[in-house]
């Protein structure tokens, strides 16, 4: 393991070290009064539906499903009304997508992958090895990819028919993506970058020098970003060939995402990292506390990112700090944006957030985690 983090034992989730943490916090400075935003920034409604560790996915229709640490996906209403409760066996980490025909599929720690129809009845289940915290990725013609910490790499068929299955030396926790021409790209344990085609058989294989636990985001013209707790961020071709590998000097989880500009965004210990496609730094800023939840870009340009210490914090297009909000001392869950501008943000007291900001998601490859408000992890999937 990466020298900032402490040894994993389930089910403790991968935490820092303590004296890294309480650094951070002193140099953060003063943090806003909890639950107090800043600027223009309106929270619209909250919500208690669990702990929530995962990233929303929004329906087509704006309802909004979220996993928790209560066992129990949630369904709640565009205007913070909860419309049902799906439970399961143990906690779900795994963010859920949805199917062209809504419906929602997420992995749980009860070692089960579900399938729920929009009404949410379940529609199957199937059973792997171990915990499921990876989040799907679905395929233009309806395939379900996961990974499990059993060390295998599943691929289902809608109806839940195990289709091919590929296994890895070490557990997968990187949510995979699609690419354009169908091609699989995942991370695992065993510090190795995978892409396999649509019937399971390996392209290439890129090794690096740590576990891959982020997520890759895809460029649609033939680049894959990710990053490893080898402390480096990667870019590589299409074909698997290695066109940079910048140090960052740091090994969170948070997955990288893409500008209008091709500019990659990324957390870096306590720092949001922005990069231009030939590897070097545009711009860095600092927040309170780890990064290790995703960054998120909207249409008008503006970026934003929560902190592990509870700080959502938006900077607009000239990089400056237009808003922040605090979430209560914790943030880990990834944004999800609605169409009209609606930004989702799970927190750590059992609450989901709901702030109005007035511009929707960003017309980019990979503006957010699994690249749309779907969750659907599909470059080509740009939409409802």
């Amino acid at each position: 393991m990466s020298g900032i983090f402490c040894l994993r034992l389930p089910p403790c989730r991968r935490a820092v070290r303590v004296a890294a943490c309480l650094l951070i916090l002193l140099n953060a400075g003063a943090a806003l009064s909890p639950g107090q935003p800043s600027n223009t920034l309106t929270n619209k409604w909250e919500i208690k539906v669990g702990w929530c560790d995962d990233c929303p996915a929004i329906g087509e229709d704006g309802t909004i499903y979220l996993g928790s640490f209560s066992e129990k996906l949630w369904a709640v209403s565009p205007d913070g009304k909860p419309e049902w409760s799906f439970r399961t066996g143990s906690d779900i980490r795994s963010s859920p997508a949805i199917g062209r025909d809504g419906t929602i599929y997420f992995g749980c720690r009860d070692s089960k992958f579900y399938a729920v129809n929009p009404n949410g009845k379940k529609k199957w289940e199937f059973t792997t090895g171990a915990w499921v915290d990876c989040s799907p990725a679905l395929a233009q013609d309806g395939t379900i990819y996961f990974g499990s910490w059993d060390k295998r790499f599943y691929a289902l068929d809608p109806d839940g028919s195990l289709k091919w299955v590929f296994t890895t030396e070490g557990e997968i926790e990187s949510s995979p993506a699609v690419g354009a021409d169908g091609t699989i790209y995942f991370g695992s344990h065993d510090k190795k970058f995978y892409a396999l085609t649509p019937e399971g058989r390996k392209r290439w294989e890129f090794a690096t020098g740590g576990q891959i636990i982020s997520s890759p985001a895809l460029t649609g013209e033939g680049v894959v970003y990710f990053t490893s707790v080898d402390g480096f961020f990667y870019a590589l071709s299409e074909d698997g060939d290695l066109r940079w590998r910048l140090h960052t000097g740091g090994a969170t989880e948070s997955s990288p995402v893409i500008a209008r500009d091709g500019t990659i965004c990324v957390g870096v210990n306590n720092r949001l990292c922005a990069f231009v496609p030939d590897g070097k730094k545009n711009w860095e800023r600092q927040m309170a506390g780890l990064i290790e939840a995703t960054p998120t870009i909207l249409a008008d340009g503006s970026v934003y990112a929560v902190s592990r210490y509870g700080d959502l914090t938006g900077w607009d297009a000239e990089r400056q700090v237009a808003w922040s909000f605090y979430m209560y001392n914790y943030g880990h869950g990834m944004p999800a944006v609605g169409a009209g501008g609606t930004v989702y943000v799970p927190g750590k007291y059992i609450l989901l957030y709901a702030f109005d900001l007035h511009a929707p998601l960003a017309r980019t490859p990979w503006p957010k985690f699994r690249a749309n408000s779907r969750n659907t992890g599909n470059v080509k999937d740009t939409g409802f």
